[in-house]
């Protein structure tokens, strides 16, 4: 499958395994119900392992596994869940997560600069999504007014230069 990750359109191998799926090596993401359940098992699983996240999860549950974690998956299940934009500026900000943070599921094309300037830093669309459309979307905007996860310089830090 391809993905965008990092501004650039991709090939990637990561596995969302279902519950009852057994690691096979690899890499490979688990939800985060099953990373609390199976924590230790998944930790000695050969290859690498990576959470989902839903709105709801609680991310101080995990903050100290989340240098082991990659990707982290912040999950759209819905066009109009937006939790998703939350968990990865808490990822970022707060937690100090410097890895991957892979939007996935049902977002559309004017919510990837959003998702982008709060630690997004990798797309999974829903199936079917034409990507090379989709790209360009990280560049919609040239000044940002205030600060994000993405550290980008402000139009007022601008005046003078």
């Amino acid at each position: 499958m391809q993905i965008i990750k990092d501004g650039k359109i991709i090939n990637d191998d990561t596995r969302h395994l279902a519950d009852d799926e057994p690691p096979t090596g690899g890499r490979f993401t688990v939800s985060f119900a099953r990373w609390q359940t199976e924590r230790e098992n998944l930790r000695q699983a050969e290859g690498t392992v990576g959470v989902r996240l839903k709105g709801g999860d609680e991310l101080a549950s995990i903050a100290l596994d989340l240098p082991r974690l990659e990707p982290v998956v912040v999950e759209f299940p819905t066009l109009a869940d937006g939790r998703a934009f939350s968990l990865a500026r808490l990822l970022r900000e707060r937690f100090g997560y410097a890895g991957e943070i892979r939007a996935h599921g049902d977002f559309i094309r004017d919510q990837v600069y959003f998702l982008a300037r709060v630690g997004v830093n990798a797309f999974e669309p829903v199936e079917g999504t034409d990507l090379e459309k989709l790209l360009p979307a990280l560049k919609d905007f040239s000044v940002n007014y205030q600060a994000a996860a993405d550290n980008v310089e402000l139009v007022y830090q601008k005046r003078g230069k």
